[in-house]
C-alpha cells in the first residue's frame, strides 16, 4: 500500500508539475497577448486623439468661412440696397423726363397747331401734303375741326382721304 500511495505521490507532482508548466505558459500567452492589446489601445487612442483634432480644426475652418461669407453677405445686401437706390432714382428721373418732353411736345405741337391755324389753308393744304401721313394727322388732331376742314377743301383728295382714316384711329 505504500508502493501505491509512494506511486500516487510522485505521479500527482508530476501532474502538478506538468500543470504548472501548462499554467506558467498559458500566463506567458495571456501577457504577451495583454501587451499585444495595449499596443493596439495606445494605437486606437493616438487615432481618437488625432480625429478629435480633426475635427476641431474642421470646425474652426468651418467657422472661418462662415465669417466670411457673412461678410461677403453683407457687402452683397448693402450692393443691391443701393442699386435699388439707384434704380428708383433712375425710375423717378426717367419719369420727370417724360413728363418734360410730354409738355415740350404739347407746346411744340400747341405752336405748330397756332401757325397752322393762322396759316390760309391753302398754304397749310400744301405744306401737310408733303408731310408724312402721321405727322400731318397730328398736327391736324390738334386743330379745330373748322380748320381742319378748310385745309381738307384745299388739300388733293387722295391725301385728305388717307389724314381723314388717319384721323378716325
Amino acid at each position: 500500500m505504500r508502493y501505491i500511495l509512494f506511486i500516487m505521490l510522485i505521479y500527482s507532482s508530476l501532474f502538478a508539475i506538468q500543470t504548472s508548466d501548462k499554467l506558467f505558459e498559458c500566463t506567458e500567452i495571456f501577457q504577451q497577448r495583454k501587451g499585444e492589446l495595449l499596443v493596439e489601445l495606445e494605437r486606437i487612442d493616438e487615432q481618437k486623439q488625432a480625429l478629435s483634432a480633426l475635427k476641431i480644426a474642421t470646425e474652426n475652418l468651418l467657422k472661418e468661412k462662415k465669417v466670411k461669407l457673412d461678410l461677403q453677405e453683407e457687402k452683397v445686401n448693402a450692393n443691391l440696397a443701393q442699386l435699388e437706390e439707384k434704380k428708383n432714382t433712375i425710375k423717378s428721373m426717367l419719369e420727370k423726363n417724360r413728363e418734360i418732353l410730354k409738355e415740350l411736345k404739347s407746346t411744340k405741337m400747341s405752336k405748330v397747331s397756332q401757325t397752322f391755324s393762322k396759316m390760309k389753308a391753302g398754304a397749310a393744304a400744301g405744306i401737310l401734303s408733303d408731310m408724312p401721313n402721321a405727322e400731318a394727322a397730328s398736327i391736324l388732331q390738334s386743330l379745330k375741326p373748322k380748320v381742319v376742314g378748310k385745309i381738307f377743301t384745299k388739300m388733293d383728295a387722295k391725301k385728305a382721304s388717307e389724314l381723314t382714316s388717319l384721323l378716325e384711329k
